[in-house]
């Protein structure tokens, strides 16, 4: 009968461990993420609001923030109600609630159709039905919570026009849904990326977004971000 080392018995159990950390999102705990968040940029003109879900928060806040024109990227739920917007409760799948971003914008700097532009062309996979990559469940699933009829006819536009153009072999599975609230989430949450770029989960799903998005959209890089 083999003996298994003390060491081999620790090295299986941190790659066991690291493969959690990369396989789900769901592996963000309140009781590890230290409280810190990064000020959002300062801006004294006239924005604009926009909501996306797209998967796991983290990855698509850290894709908007990278954005020239973006003032502000927030974390948080929509589609549910205000007594079950808690991360622990959003997970079970059953609020109604997807983990969502509001980006909050200049439009004298970019526009809300450059923003679906990189939505569908970087931040998620639009057809991808209720799950992102590893992480599944109707929370994660890709919608565009609109807060007036432009943005809907804007949208409702723009997937029309990938359709047309075969962007995609699947098909778009992207709901188009009003804005009845945004509820931010947890301190824990807000600016993943950027405080954790270390991260095991960021690292595997979430930096090459931005490097696809540097290498496709070089033109809308933040000239803080490069």
């Amino acid at each position: 009968m083999k003996i298994i080392s003390v060491t081999k018995i620790f090295l299986l159990t941190m790659i066991v461990l690291n493969l959690n950390f990369i396989l789900s999102c769901k592996s963000k705990d309140d009781k590890t993420m230290p409280d810190m968040t990064v000020k959002p940029k300062t801006f004294s003109g006239v924005t604009q609001t926009a909501v996306f879900a797209g998967g796991c928060f983290w990855g698509v806040e850290g894709v908007f923030e990278e954005m020239e024109g973006v003032v502000d990227a927030v974390s948080g739920y929509a589609g549910g109600n205000a007594d079950t917007a808690h991360y622990h409760m959003v997970g079970t799948g059953t609020t109604g609630h997807a983990e969502s971003v509001k980006v909050v914008f200049d439009p004298k700097t970019i526009s809300y159709e450059t923003l679906l532009k990189v939505f569908f062309l970087v931040a998620h996979n639009p057809t991808e039905l209720n799950y992102q990559g590893p992480d599944k469940g109707s929370q994660y699933r890709s919608a565009i919570f609109y807060i007036d009829e432009s943005q809907k006819n804007s949208a409702e536009k723009y997937i029309k026009e990938l359709e047309t153009k075969k962007v995609y072999k699947e098909k778009i599975v992207t709901e188009i849904s009003p804005l009845k609230e945004f509820y931010p989430a947890e301190d824990y949450h807000q600016d993943f990326m950027r405080l954790n770029p270390d991260y095991p989960y960021i690292v595997y799903w979430d930096k090459p977004k931005i490097d696809l998005l540097k290498k496709k959209f070089p033109e809308l890089i933040s000239s803080d971000m490069k």
